[in-house]
């Protein structure tokens, strides 16, 4: 049965080859497919809260996705194998990903930036590199969300409302994003306690 997908603005579109690893066959329509990975986002988030590990390390990174979306893809956790019209050279995942670990982690040691500023500019980073074939802004705001409360903050709220629909949210969501490209993260702060 083929699938028709009617992605968000924003969103990555995904190749003949990343859509043939979907595992639930029923699904046929944008509509479905966000709801069930909505579902198996809501089982990786309990998965991730229960985690007492490092989270910023690459293993813990995929894992996370894995967890996230393992119900949903094939590809689960492993990093793309194609450029994308968002994200770093496909080649270039490990090195920047490593890159921004050690980044991140050297804020936390030495409390650099406040840590909302800490958590939101991981957010940023991660979403840029584009490490997965799909679901990096979901990822991204998962593993945001873990490090602030670690560092002893509250979880962000992200405007409040559902990110993967079109609408009014999504496009402060992307706006705040491209401002945190030219580096003025005032927006995507601003944002993530909306």
């Amino acid at each position: 049965m083929p699938i028709h997908l009617d992605a968000p603005p924003g969103a990555t579109p995904l190749d003949p080859d990343e859509l043939a690893s979907l595992l639930p066959r029923h699904i046929t329509t944008q509509g479905e497919l966000n709801e069930w990975e909505q579902l198996n986002i809501v089982q990786g988030e309990a998965w991730a809260r229960r985690q007492r590990r490092e989270i910023l390390s690459e293993p813990f990174l995929r894992q996370l996705h894995r967890q996230m979306f393992g119900k949903t893809w094939r590809w689960a956790g492993e990093f793309r194998k194609s450029d994308k019209n968002i994200g770093v050279d496909w080649l270039r995942i490990g090195i920047e990903l490593r890159q921004l670990l050690d980044d991140v982690r050297y804020q936390v040691e030495h409390a650099s930036l406040p840590p909302d500023e800490i958590a939101v500019r991981l957010h940023h980073r991660l979403v840029a590199i584009h490490p997965f074939a799909n679901g990096n802004g979901r990822h991204a705001r998962l593993l945001a969300d873990l490090l602030v409360v670690r560092l002893g903050q509250p979880r962000f709220t992200w405007g409040s409302r559902n990110l993967v629909d079109a609408g009014a949210t999504r496009q402060a969501y992307i706006a705040a994003l491209q401002a945190a490209d030219a580096r003025d993260y005032a927006p995507l702060l601003a944002f993530t306690r909306s």
